[in-house]
């Protein structure tokens, strides 16, 4: 599975790709916004660090803007990956985008049939946002399950990324379905790194050396 950061924050993103378990960044202009950061600079910025997919998502709703925008996005660096929303505009721009080689991520993903029209289409990515529908009363993960099965069964290339990530058992429980990537906030990046048994155990060890050093004086 592959792990991506959900910020805008070079400085968590930097963190991250230090940690050697980062493998992408999705962001979006509320994101960017909450920097105070130029929105096609930082865009540029995070490329630069990741040097791996890099999701930038349109403003526009309307199907030559979408593109339009879309292709400035992706000159900005060979990282981008466009984010396009789940609308019959989007989807018509993304069969667009698909065929001049531009990278997709349909993003506002919440149920199969969305999904498999994204993939028809020809996107690189689909994002369902789990965290969403289960704030909803619904089961996300459940989504995750009927997208892997549909596209299994037909072949399609397109990639499911777990989004609007809640926590750490949201990401256990993409991995153990096979979902493609989670694209996670920092906070529960770090999280992941955490259980009660570790802390117990470095602090027992700590204690034991210690005791040994006396010992040997």
């Amino acid at each position: 599975m592959l792990i991506f950061l959900d910020t805008a924050n070079l400085d968590e993103i930097k963190q991250g790709i230090e940690w050697g378990i980062v493998d992408g960044v999705t962001t979006n202009p509320t994101l960017i916004a909450k920097e105070g950061a130029d929105f096609e600079t930082r865009i540029k910025e995070i490329c630069e660090i990741v040097q791996g997919p890099v999701s930038a998502e349109v403003i526009s709703l309307k199907f030559d803007e979408m593109v339009e925008e879309a292709r400035r996005l992706a000159a900005i660096d060979e990282h981008v990956v466009v984010k396009i929303p789940m609308t019959p505009d989007g989807i018509k721009a993304v069969k667009v985008l698909s065929a001049e080689g531009i990278k997709t991520n349909v993003t506002l993903v919440f149920s199969p049939n969305q999904a498999l029209i994204a993939a028809k289409a020809g996107a690189t990515y689909v994002s369902p946002f789990i965290g969403r529908i289960d704030d909803n009363g619904n089961d996300g993960v459940r989504l995750l399950e009927e997208i892997m099965q549909i596209y299994a069964n037909y072949g399609f290339d397109t990639q499911v990324i777990a989004a609007s990530v809640r926590h750490p058992m949201h990401v256990v429980q993409a991995a153990m379905i096979g979902v493609d990537i989670a694209t996670v906030p920092f906070d529960v990046l770090k999280k992941m790194f955490n259980h009660p048994l570790t802390d117990v155990g470095i602090k027992r060890f700590l204690e034991d050396w210690e005791k040994y050093k006396q010992l040997r004086k």
